[in-house]
């Protein structure tokens, strides 16, 4: 085997259904990607299989690869599917029922409030335990620790056999000295136990969110440090010493060692690599506003992104759980690949959010499962290749339209198996149309303005029929759409986040203090980089700060000045918070209500070099048709030309309907559309006979 000198950033998705592998060569620019399928039982087998076959495609070595990032659905699935069992919690004496009373919001607003029926705690009432001992907010002693409580606490937990522990206190925030003591002494009393202090996952007011973000923290830890392990084991001595990094929720990447610390920067990480990728294809392909969406297996992400740059968001959820972490704002509907469509006992035909996952997967899959599947909808239509993955998987047509089939026997109507098979994907394609309404009509952003970008493996061979039906600019299909995310890791710099609450009026503001938290702050994200192994001239270092108008009880995050504090600072930052209020709602109040500081926020980042993506080599050569095959559009067969992606030359046109192939996916150009290559390879869908 020949070693060539190659220097290669390596980045894996590990996905529900099949783990995507891209490497990029450091010097060359040359990008190589794969797929293979998830391993659920043990993700880590999947991962290195990956690593390796992706190698093995390019002639390379262990010794060539110069660092892996990972985008891990670990600490999600976690919380999504796992019962969260063996949990306990440690309060402030009088605040046992913290997580009961929560917040007195009710989902779909107070006429759902006779309904509702709150989800059951995190951590049942009797393993709350409840310490002596209190903080004010502003950080000073009222009554010492009552340390008797602390260690009853551990023994309690200890014989009820209680592995993970969650910390909150009252106005840690201000002053972590009594939940840094509880955990000392946890750790005597009970050293086997998993550990999370809320000062530590998050210095940051308001008891109830810190409370279930620790817990949830809590909850994730031993999974991920046992994911991480069978990782170090499975990628052996030569990959086991490479850097090994670690997607975020909030768009950025640490290292393993940081997120075994803190796992639940991760949740909701594997869609944010795919929003960070679709950022670079956003400005490539010169539409900076789009929606992004991203359909696997199980589920469909989507992803707002103006300006070539996806909104964040520190209020989001991990399923019923309200965590506040910086996180990509990302929706997620369980419409995917392998969605099954079924009836309900009204008689409805309804299509998700079970899933046939990886395995058994859709039944047109060799060893499918028994209920029909969108691909299997898919393949009826004559829209998927007969086989997927380059030739990977064979799919048995037969066996999907006799499951369809079946379906439709039991529905009214007298419906052929295409017939139910082209209703299936418009029951999905409307649920994604809908997820898209809400993002941006109920944000007073009109869609039509935005093009749709279109990426996982099941994505393209229905979204230009999503474009559609929100009249959206384009449908933008990037190279490797099945990739994305994982060519998204290899885009994303180092972060890291910090955050203190210190509530100031504005007639009172200390300009002092802010500057000695933001310089602390500022430290301690420096320190943090440092260790993973930056180097100083590489790190860029923000800040922002959480203001609201005083009496508000919500704040809105916005960028603060660098540079000295000092009354202009102020002046520009009270600025920029009535500047983002009127964007984000509609109205503000400047120079009518005063405002309060409330969080001082910094962000560092260690700066890389991002991946350039090589524009295609430009072909005079007629793109031969692959063949043609009958297509389901409209309520008929038509004779549809197929075409190889690869073959497909920069400014290459074609009217529809066609079905474009490639490795990992299928795009599908409906009646009445137009696709278009551009120089780098994107395909781009447009309405009617000319591209925008």
């Amino acid at each position: 085997m020949m070693h060539n000198k190659a220097r290669l950033r390596v980045g894996i998705d590990t996905g529900g259904t099949f783990t995507d592998i891209v490497s990029v060569d450091a010097t060359t620019g040359a990008m190589r990607v794969t797929k293979v399928a998830s391993t659920p039982a043990n993700p880590a087998i999947g991962l290195v299989r990956g690593v390796n076959a992706i190698l093995a495609a390019g002639d390379a070595a262990p010794g060539d690869v110069l660092g892996m990032a990972h985008g891990t659905t670990v600490a999600t699935n976690a919380l999504l599917q796992g019962e969260i069992r063996s949990l306990g919690l440690i309060v402030t004496e009088g605040f046992r029922h913290i997580l009961e009373i929560a917040r007195q919001s009710v989902p779909e607003g107070y006429g759902n409030s006779y309904f509702w029926v709150k989800p059951d705690r995190l951590v049942p009432l009797q393993l709350v335990r409840e310490v002596g001992g209190r903080m004010n907010y502003r950080g000073e002693e009222l009554r010492p620790l009552d340390e008797a409580s602390v260690r009853a606490a551990a023994k309690f937990f200890h014989t009820q056999k209680v592995q993970s522990i969650g910390v909150c206190l009252m106005h840690s925030y201000a002053n972590d000295a009594h939940e840094r003591r509880v955990s000392e002494i946890i750790l005597e009393e009970y050293p086997e136990a998993t550990l999370s202090i809320s000062c530590v996952v998050l210095p940051e007011y308001r008891e109830y969110e810190r409370a279930v973000t620790t817990l949830v923290d809590a909850f994730v830890k031993p999974h991920m440090d046992r994911y991480l392990k069978r990782i170090n084991d499975e990628l052996g001595p030569e990959l086991r010493d490479k850097p090994f990094l670690i997607m975020q929720s909030s768009g950025g990447v640490a290292s393993a060692s940081q997120v075994v610390k803190k796992p639940i920067m991760t949740a909701l990480s594997g869609p944010a690599a795919g929003a960070l990728g679709s950022a670079v294809i956003a400005e490539l392909a010169g539409f900076p506003d789009l929606v992004t969406l991203d359909a696997g297996g199980t589920s469909t992400d989507f992803c707002l992104i103006e300006n070539a740059k996806p909104h964040l968001t520190n209020g989001g959820s991990v399923g019923q759980f309200p965590v506040r972490i910086p996180m990509i704002d990302i929706a997620t509907i369980g419409i995917g690949g392998g969605s099954i469509a079924w009836i309900s006992r009204e008689g409805h035909l309804k299509v998700g959010p079970r899933s046939a996952g990886a395995e058994p997967g859709p039944m047109c899959y060799p060893n499918g499962g028994n209920e029909p599947a969108i691909t299997d909808a898919n393949v009826v239509l004559g829209r998927l290749p007969p086989a997927l993955i380059g030739g990977g998987i064979a799919l048995n047509v037969e066996r999907a339209r006799a499951g369809i089939a079946a379906l439709a026997k039991r529905l009214p109507g007298n419906m052929s198996a295409e017939q139910l098979a082209h209703g299936i994907i418009e029951i999905a394609n409307w649920a994604q149309a809908n997820a898209i309404r809400q993002m941006t009509i109920q944000r007073g952003i009109d869609p039509r303005g935005f093009a749709l970008l279109s990426f996982g493996g099941a994505g393209p061979a229905q979204s230009a029929a999503v474009m559609e039906l929100l009249g959206m600019k384009a449908c933008i299909v990037p190279p490797n759409p099945g990739n994305l995310s994982a060519f998204g890791l290899l885009a994303v710099d180092w972060r890291t986040d910090h955050i203190v609450t210190k509530v100031m009026h504005e007639d009172n503001v200390d300009l002092a203090a802010i500057a000695k938290h933001y310089a602390a702050l500022e430290r301690e994200a420096v320190d943090t980089l440092v260790r993973d192994g930056i180097k100083r001239e590489q790190i860029r270092i923000t800040r922002e700060a959480d203001i609201r108008y005083a009496g508000q009880s919500m704040e809105v995050r916005v960028a603060a000045p660098g540079g000295e504090v000092d009354g202009t600072f102020l002046a520009r930052l009270i600025d920029a918070f009535n500047t983002a209020h009127l964007r984000t709602f509609g109205y503000n109040y400047a120079g009518q209500q005063k405002v309060e500081l409330v969080n001082f926020t910094v962000s560092g980042f260690g700066l890389i070099e991002r991946p350039s993506m090589p524009k295609l080599a430009a072909g005079t050569a007629k793109p031969e048709l692959k063949g043609k095959r009958p297509v389901y559009f409209s309520g008929a067969f038509h004779d549809t030309p197929v075409y190889d992606r690869d073959t497909l030359p920069p400014g290459f046109m074609l009217e529809g309907p066609a079905v474009v192939e490639e490795f990992g996916s299928t795009t599908v150009v409906f009646l009445g559309q137009h696709l278009e290559v551009d120089p780098y390879g994107i395909l781009i869908v447009s309405l009617g006979g000319v591209a925008p």
